[in-house]
């Protein structure tokens, strides 16, 4: 990727500071000489927005433990994080840094991570309470930060930035497009995920605190309005799709109940089924064969070369 210095904008003062291109930045680099700034840390964790971090996140911590628990075998899981690093792969190969901004336990940024030999990867969650789960699961030298994406402190500092069903969650979701712009070295770009069609919406989404589905072309507008030129933009879930609209038709009477556990303990045979489709529909995609409607709509888009 163009050579481009990495800059930490302090959000004590706004003082502009150069980050080192080797080496840890989540410990003596993430400080400010002007005012004297350093993050707080919790649980051994950096608070990039403390303030945020105590009024908590959508999510249920605790739902990080069942996340954990189904992500090696669930059918859901690979075959995204299959499609994600492979779009990486194809419209950044040489990129050199990368962030997971909603890292959640870790899974994807785990298989991103060791996709290739990175020079740096760094996860982030607006909660630190999930950060613990993430260290447990990921090499040692992927760093891990609480962070508000709506105010990142950096500029021209990654590469990639992958943002993987979290939007949804954020009512600004153009002010946090903005930040990943900032965010960005000059070529490198963002691989968004979230999910597509509001006659999709029902208490599932309720559930899980979403702001919004996206309609077609909705993500790519913001993206462009934000600065960033998409170059790809696909359904993903589409073989799934008959059965998610069907389980919409016929909604479960204990969803609320169950917290929607039960999506992430499917029988076996129903697993096994659709993580074979899934696979199947990964492998289609990143040879370019796109299928129009889905569950997901996956973004990449790309901010211009200096």
């Amino acid at each position: 990727m163009p050579a481009s210095p990495p800059i930490l904008v302090c959000p004590g003062c706004g003082a502009e500071k150069p980050l080192p291109e080797a080496g840890p930045w989540l410990g003596a680099a993430l400080s400010c000489e002007s005012c004297g700034w350093a993050p707080p840390r919790q649980d051994g964790f950096a608070l990039l927005a403390p303030a945020l971090a105590a009024q908590g996140s959508d999510y249920d911590p605790a739902g990080f433990a069942a996340l954990l628990a189904a992500e090696p075998w669930h059918f859901w899981f690979a075959p995204r994080a299959r499609l994600l690093a492979g779009l990486i792969a194809r419209h950044f190969p040489a990129a050199e840094s990368f962030l997971e901004v909603g890292c959640g336990t870790g899974y994807v940024t785990g298989v991103i991570a060791r996709a290739r030999p990175w020079r740096r990867v760094l996860g982030a969650e607006v909660s630190a309470d999930g950060l613990a789960h993430a260290a447990r699961l990921l090499p040692p030298e992927v760093e891990l930060m609480q962070m508000d994406a709506r105010e990142m402190p950096f500029r021209a500092a990654f590469d990639v930035i992958g943002c993987f069903d979290v939007l949804e969650h954020i009512e600004q979701d153009q002010e946090v497009l903005h930040a990943f712009a900032a965010a960005l070295r000059p070529g490198g770009g963002v691989v968004l995920a979230v999910p597509q069609h509001m006659w999709l919406w029902s208490g599932a989404d309720e559930h899980a605190q979403h702001k919004r589905r996206y309609g077609r072309g909705e993500l790519e507008g913001r993206c462009r309005a934000a600065g960033l030129e998409v170059v790809a933009s696909l359904s993903y879930n589409s073989v799934t799709l008959p059965l998610m609209l069907a389980s919409r038709l016929m909604p479960r009477r204990g969803l609320r109940e169950t917290g929607a556990t039960d999506e992430l303990t499917p029988p076996r045979w129903l697993n096994a089924m659709l993580r074979a489709a899934l696979q199947a529909e990964v492998g289609m995609s990143l040879k370019g064969l796109h299928l129009p409607l889905g569950g997901s709509r996956v973004v990449v888009a790309r901010k211009a070369a200096a």
